[in-house]
């Protein structure tokens, strides 16, 4: 069986709301017609907002305390989240096969191990198929999904979508599409990708249940499962729009309720953190391959290192080199030098197939959004003196 073969494994391209976006022709079998998809998703979460504020007054102005577009996070997740959310599934959709077959085109997947991948990808593509784990999302997002929100994200005063009464909101009819229809939009599509995130992690620990070969010398540094980490970058439109959101809720409190950015902080860095970890954390399950590799490693060249130096010194230490032979231009130095190299590869080898450029990229996609509300603390010509302060 060879990689050809295998079943084309998708994580967007099945489910629900992927058949129902090809039947409205919004999508088609390739993730096509993307602007189109964006443009009609973000127009029903988001246009009849618009509307029916600006009918009620409610859009602009100083009738109530914060009218529709005054109401920062409500802008940023369906103007920018959703939109990045939608878009991202094409990356996805790209960069995640390329990734499976890398397993197999790189010979890390043995001949007679092909069949349980392929068994793996078959599991993997019915999971992502099944209407009822779609369904299962939608009962989700009206349930604890409203509940979260309520609690913690809607804004305790008077705004476009709730008038309060002690602690009571009572929606008004722009407030009930953005609760009972706009916002479930955006927690539906949201959580879909964490199934995703789910199937691929579980797809990879099937795959880690193989008996894989990897080189310890590799120069990836990670026995040649390096790519994974850097596949990883597929999913950073979900910390992107989850960054996007959380600046959009702090934005609320910070310019409509003037509470501190700092204040903010530790609820910053936490979910900064727990994001990455999401993705990066799970690649973990490849640490035992990983480990094995390098003990291995370390023990074949280190033998093969012993016996060229042995060797190296017999020739050219002991004298027993021919005698129409020059030090100078040899060959055997070069060789030497790549023999020290090529241990120096393996001793460096990771315990994970990721590294320090995966978590700041990750990390830098996840801060990106809340930077502009660091100017609430520093002014801008503050921020430039102490960047340029830093570089010279």
């Amino acid at each position: 069986m060879d990689s050809f073969e295998l079943p084309h494994f998708s994580l967007v391209s099945g489910g629900l709301l992927f058949q129902a976006f090809r039947k409205t022709r919004l999508c088609g079998d390739e993730l096509e017609h993307l602007r189109r998809r964006i443009f009609v998703v973000a127009c029903i979460a988001w246009l009849p907002l618009l509307l029916s504020s600006a009918f009620a007054g409610n859009a602009l102005g100083s009738a109530i305390n914060v009218p529709f577009l005054y109401d920062i996070e409500a802008q940023v997740r369906f103007l920018i989240a959703l939109p990045v959310l939608i878009a991202g599934e094409v990356l996805v959709h790209n960069k995640i096969w390329p990734s499976i077959q890398r397993f197999v085109t790189g010979g890390m997947v043995l001949q007679r191990d092909l069949p349980a991948l392929r068994a793996a990808i078959d599991s993997a593509l019915r999971i992502r198929d099944l209407v009822a784990v779609e369904v299962g999302l939608i009962i989700y997002v009206y349930t604890v999904g409203h509940w979260i929100w309520r609690s913690r994200v809607a804004l305790r005063e008077a705004t476009w979508y709730a008038s309060l009464q002690g602690t009571h909101l009572h929606l008004t009819p722009a407030g009930y599409w953005y609760v009972f229809v706009a916002i479930p939009i955006f927690q539906f599509i949201l959580a879909r990708w964490y199934l995703r995130l789910f199937i691929w992690f579980r797809l990879l620990w099937r795959i880690s249940r193989l008996k894989l070969r990897l080189d310890a010398a590799h120069p990836d540094r990670a026995g040649g499962l390096g790519f994974l980490g850097k596949t990883s970058f597929a999913f950073a439109p979900i910390l992107l729009a989850q960054g996007s959101v959380l600046a959009g809720v702090f934005a609320d409190r910070v310019v409509l309720e003037g509470q501190p950015f700092l204040g903010f902080k530790e609820t910053v860095a936490g979910l900064s953190i727990f994001l990455v970890l999401v993705l990066l954390a799970p690649l973990c399950v490849f640490t035992p391959h990983l480990r094995r590799a390098k003990h291995v490693g370390q023990s074949e060249y280190g033998s093969l290192a012993s016996q060229y130096l042995a060797e190296f010194r017999e020739k050219w230490i002991l004298g027993m080199h021919p005698k129409d032979e020059a030090l100078l231009g040899s060959s055997d130095i070069q060789s030497l030098a790549d023999m020290e190299n090529t241990y120096d590869a393996v001793r460096q080898m990771r315990l994970v197939p990721f590294g320090a450029r995966e978590v700041t990229v990750l990390a830098a996609v996840t801060l990106a959004p809340l930077l502009p509300l660091t100017l609430t603390v520093v002014s801008l010509d503050q921020l430039l003196s102490r960047v340029l302060k830093t570089m010279f």
